[in-house]
């Protein structure tokens, strides 16, 4: 069986129906118990408990070892007052109420929930559905639209080891609040450098948007810039942004109210866009490469590579034409500039 014990307390575990002074041997999961305990006859008692003695603990009959009895512990604490929140994003069919513990009890808690048309001639209780994703919020449908009036919900936390409860009383105007718009989109407009068109879709869990209509409220701002601008509008869905700084790109929300009741709606998801940006105008341009350093081909090259160079002719005058070599001085190649022509010497 469980049995469940407050936080910090000393906890007694009986082995089953055996008499009090009974010879027994206590084992948790398997094992030795190792926390801080002591043994009277049958029982076994633990001290100061905390989340770590929780496990399974057997009991075992001496001298023959027969398993007499299993406990399941299970260490928690009591509930304290839920904090509980009532909206209706679906006015004028209903609303919900949600509810949570600030402080975690460690075991099973349940929650029960009441509501009731308070100070009404006939206070009886409104039916209550769970939702059935979320565990700790229900829904309850207006008995009338327009009541005046106002609704009483408590909610009541209840384990093993205590209870506590929370009331809570609202009139229904005071509860309205749409969930925010959806499929907000921001789209440049062609050849217009500082305008964007957003629009945006009413949240579909508004029931009736042509009977209630919405007002919305939109916001946008440069990233490079932290102080938002604002814009509300009256029942339409899009609305055209025209002193966007061009070129900069920009963050978007929008947020919902019912026309005449409530409250803002929480901002959509934010989406990101850049007004009309001309495409930057191509500009011909050429680069004169300089010459690479390299080898200079003879204009006179020989045509057998193989043989001399025939020997100066004897009729020739004495005067000899000195040659010019090229002599490679720190200034030359491989040292000068590419381009620059190599220093020439005479040779006798």
């Amino acid at each position: 069986h469980i049995q469940y014990e407050r936080m910090d307390g000393d906890v007694t575990m009986r082995c089953g129906s055996l008499d009090s002074d009974a010879s027994v041997t206590w084992k948790v999961n398997g094992t030795d118990v190792k926390a801080h305990h002591r043994e009277e006859g049958s029982r076994l008692i633990l001290m100061e408990v905390d989340l770590s003695n929780n496990g399974l603990y057997s009991c075992f009959q001496n001298p023959n070892g027969e398993r007499r009895d299993q406990i399941n512990l299970r260490i928690g604490t009591s509930p304290r007052e839920p904090t509980v929140t009532c909206r209706s994003n679906t006015y004028p069919k209903g609303f919900y109420c949600s509810w949570h513990l600030q402080h975690p009890t460690s075991i099973p808690t349940d929650f029960d929930v009441t509501v009731l048309p308070w100070l009404s001639p006939d206070p009886t209780s409104l039916e209550v559905t769970r939702d059935v994703v979320h565990k700790n919020r229900c829904h309850v449908l207006f008995p009338e639209v327009f009541s005046s009036y106002p609704y009483r919900v408590n909610v009541t936390a209840v384990n093993a080891l205590g209870k506590a409860s929370t009331t809570i009383t609202f009139e229904e105007i005071n509860i309205v609040k749409p969930d925010p718009p959806e499929r907000v989109v921001a789209t440049p407009i062609p050849s217009n450098v500082r305008r964007l068109e957003v629009t945006w879709n009413s949240p579909s869990t508004w029931p009736d948007v042509e009977i209630f209509p919405l007002k919305y409220f939109l916001r946008y701002r440069p990233l490079i810039r932290d102080q938002w601008q604002h814009v509300e509008l009256t029942d339409s869905t899009a609305h055209t942004i025209t002193d966007a700084y061009a070129g900069k790109e920009y963050i978007i929300q929008v947020a919902a109210k019912d026309m005449e009741i409530g409250t803002w709606s929480d901002w959509s998801v934010a989406v990101h866009a850049t007004p009309w940006m001309d495409k930057p105008q191509q500009i011909p341009f050429t680069t004169e490469q300089e010459p690479l350093l390299g080898t200079y081909p003879n204009p006179n090259p020989n045509p057998n590579p193989n043989r001399s160079p025939p020997p100066p002719s004897r009729n020739h005058s004495s005067v000899r034409t000195p040659t010019l070599t090229p002599t490679l001085t720190p200034t030359d190649p491989l040292h000068h500039r590419a381009g620059t022509a190599p220093r020439y010497v005479p040779q006798p």
